[in-house]
């Protein structure tokens, strides 16, 4: 991550902006691509990788391992979530001693529910400092015990994932046991139809998932355009007079939970229809009744784009789903409360049902929105550039979590950046 930076987004443009816009791959299908990948010992091919900084760092991680000699290995993940939670369980999988790290805030970020999860099947993982918390000692050489083991559905989707990512490697296969309520389903889905795409069978009954012993198969993954992206331009769009946008190679049945959005904004006021080269995203009235309550738990991605967009067009929506934004790259609902109070907008929490108070809502000449490190807090908030005149964001290159090319692609729709 590039030294932070501040930067003032003013919207410019006509309020006809038209414009078509080329979106990094999925994040998520290439982080899970890449672990493939390396545990089919380059079998498995990808294509079309994401250019997010996180999907990078995994890369990068997983060729300094096939080249490292042996000893202790120092595994430092950064700020990238995903790829903490992926290597957790394929390191353990590998021959070796490794010490996995991460940013101050990732050894904030709990994976004790994995860690015991692997440690049940048989991995040697133990903790340096917090117990619960990164770093992790990793001592390789799986000697697997069981093949059964159980864990929380409704924590996160990324536990589930890593453990189904090593299933087939493992000697004895897996039996993935999933207690109480699965939160972001669409993730898991997302894993197994992959693991598909590269030869691994699995069969999920009632909360059971189980996939055995098996080969990868050659096979090339080709990773779909990030639907988590494509959310912001539908926030554009939303608040604006008549916008067009055109977002090509998106596909009509996604692997990706957060094409949900097309359903969502729908209600809000952007109407998406199919072209021969992806979708294209135009205004339309706004449908949604404000005694509707919107559960984002299989999309929470989604949950600040939808959120920042529905109070600024005065829409007093309530949200349920949002449990596991509190252990995001921040705590993402705090966050959320933080900085829409400074348009006069508040998000309160009862019952773990959350409510816009839109009465208040104003918009200064200028706001200042903090980003907390988190990439989707700067991309949810600068579309109000469109109703404010000037949005400063703070560290607005934290984009390059996830969408490296976002300030850049603002600018083809009519808006300018100007870094402070």
């Amino acid at each position: 991550m590039t030294n932070k930076k501040d930067a003032v987004v003013r919207f410019s443009g006509s309020p006809e902006a038209n414009t078509t816009v080329y979106l990094t791959g999925s994040k998520s299908e290439s982080n899970r691509a890449l672990i493939i990948s390396a545990l089919s010992k380059g079998i498995v091919r990808v294509e079309n990788l994401s250019d997010a900084a996180d999907t990078v760092t995994l890369n990068r991680i997983l060729q300094n391992l096939a080249e490292a000699s042996t000893g202790m290995q120092r595994v430092d993940v950064g700020h990238a979530g995903t790829a903490m939670r992926f290597l957790t369980a394929y390191l353990a999988t590998l021959s070796g001693t490794f010490e996995l790290t991460g940013s101050k805030r990732m050894q904030e970020r709990p994976i004790k529910l994995l860690t015991e999860a692997l440690n049940t099947l048989g991995a040697k993982i133990s903790y340096q400092g917090e117990y619960g918390f990164p770093p992790l000692i990793i001592n390789g050489g799986f000697e697997q015990k069981t093949k059964q083991v159980s864990i929380k559905g409704d924590v996160s989707s990324q536990y589930i994932s890593a453990l189904l990512i090593i299933a087939a490697s493992l000697p004895l296969g897996l039996s993935l046991h999933i207690e109480g309520y699965l939160t972001s389903e669409p993730y898991v889905r997302m894993t197994l139809k992959m693991l598909e795409e590269a030869g691994i069978s699995h069969s999920w009954t009632d909360n059971v998932i189980e996939i055995a012993h098996q080969e990868f198969k050659a096979s090339t993954l080709i990773v779909e355009p990030d639907w988590s992206a494509a959310s912001y331009w539908y926030s554009i769009v939303a608040l604006s007079d008549s916008a067009k946008i055109n977002l090509p190679h998106l596909r009509a049945h996604s692997l990706q939970g957060d094409s949900r959005i097309v359903e969502i904004m729908q209600s809000i006021g952007v109407k998406t229809e199919r072209t021969a080269e992806g979708i294209s995203l135009s205004v339309s009235d706004h449908t949604i009744s404000e005694d509707e309550i919107l559960d984002l738990k299989d999309c929470p991605d989604l949950a600040q784009t939808i959120i920042v967009c529905a109070a600024a067009k005065r829409l007093n929506l309530k949200f349920t789903g949002l449990e596991t934004l509190k252990i995001k790259e921040t705590n993402r609902v705090k966050a959320l409360q933080n900085e829409l109070a400074k348009i006069g907008v508040f998000l309160n929490e009862e019952n773990l049902i959350y409510s816009l108070d839109c009465s208040k809502l104003h918009f200064p000449d200028k706001v200042s929105f903090q980003t907390y490190d988190d990439h989707r807090m700067a991309m949810a908030f600068a579309p109000l550039s469109m109703r404010i005149k000037e949005v400063e964001i703070e560290d607005y290159q934290v984009v390059e979590k996830s969408y490296p090319d976002y300030w850049k692609d603002l600018t083809k729709a009519g808006f300018q950046t100007t870094e402070l």
